[in-house]
């Protein structure tokens, strides 16, 4: 068994205008250097045995910030947010609404949800071999996020999507996940 929690980035100058960053590096607006501190301090009583996150700037930085004077960070391409192709830099609202068209189709230029949970698949692999019975964290994305809760939650896509958090605003310093034997990863 692999225990692992998640938590998202901070705020980006892109999330504050709601553009839709995907594999853009992302630059932390100073709320998100703030919530990312933050965050460090709020989930001090875990421990973690590493903390992995994705290869783009705002999860390295969000990652260091918050945990970078205690855990070894492993920065891992395959934790990045979903590759947007055309759609990237534009507003979200544009096409986010229907993100369930890209499950099976990729977007344009980019990549389909099927491809993020297969690389998230292949993350879990991994770290479930070296990690087995360790508590690790995640600093990453939405699109890796939903593929947790598809992996590991059973969930379709459209349900992980209808019940993002993001919708409510409901955000919380971490989410817990269980890579039990047997488990997809």
């Amino acid at each position: 068994m692999l225990k692992i929690t998640y938590f998202v980035h901070g705020t980006t100058f892109d999330n504050e205008q709601d553009l839709a960053t995907g594999w853009n590096q992302g630059e932390l607006s100073e709320l998100g250097r703030r919530q990312a501190t933050e965050l460090g301090k709020q989930t001090a009583q875990h421990r973690f045995d590493v903390v992995f996150c994705s290869d783009l700037k705002r999860a390295i930085d969000s990652a260091e910030l918050g945990f970078g004077e205690k855990y070894t960070i492993i920065q891992d391409a395959r934790l990045r947010e979903a590759n947007y192709g055309s759609f990237t830099g534009v507003p979200a609202d544009s096409f986010k609404l229907n993100l369930d068209e890209y499950v099976e189709r990729p977007f344009p230029g980019g990549e389909s949800y099927r491809q993020i949970e297969k690389r998230i698949a292949s993350f879990l692999a991994e770290v479930k071999k070296t990690y087995s019975g360790k508590h690790i964290a995640i600093v990453a994305h939405q699109a890796p996020q939903l593929a947790l809760d598809v992996l590991l939650r059973a969930r379709s896509w459209e349900q992980a999507m209808a019940e993002d958090w993001r919708h409510r605003k409901a955000w919380q310093p971490g989410w817990g996940y269980i890579v039990a034997d047997g488990v997809p990863g």
